[in-house]
């Protein structure tokens, strides 16, 4: 039943990406143009999953162990500290983000709706993962 509520709950998900304009790389980018003509309802997308995420995302952080609705665990991170790592990711994130105007979600939502172009952005994405993990010294 799980696996039926994660499709439907998937498809939703990516219907909102949709509406919302977040599958859009030129909505993106005129979203980070802030010196230029910036469109700033991407914001209030944000704020609105922010809200939707917060009291879910506190009762689980609130868990002595945290489980998901079904009883399956779920495994939080236990660092907390802003380091080198943290910095650059966010910064390779950024600029990958900025330069293609595609998150990693909304590029399989493109797919869907025929932009093949961001196959590109896919395989630079799992180019950069793997060079992450060979870095970091984790086995693929």
């Amino acid at each position: 039943m799980k696996n039926i509520w994660a499709f439907i709950f998937g498809g939703l998900f990516s219907v909102g990406l949709m509406l919302s304009g977040m599958s859009n790389p030129k909505k993106v980018l005129d979203f980070l143009d802030l010196f230029g003509q910036w469109d700033a309802s991407l914001a209030f997308v944000m704020l609105g999953a922010i809200a939707v995420a917060f009291i879910p995302f506190q009762k689980v952080v609130h868990q002595q162990v945290p489980k998901t609705v079904y009883g399956d665990a779920i495994d939080l991170p236990k660092n907390n500290k802003i380091d080198s790592k943290l910095l650059i990711g966010s910064l390779i994130f950024g600029i990958g983000w900025g330069i293609a105007g595609i998150c990693p979600a909304p590029s399989l939502t493109l797919i869907g709706l025929g932009y093949y172009q961001a196959l590109y952005f896919i395989a630079a994405m799992f180019a950069g993962m793997l060079i992450q993990r060979q870095l970091m010294g984790k086995h693929v």
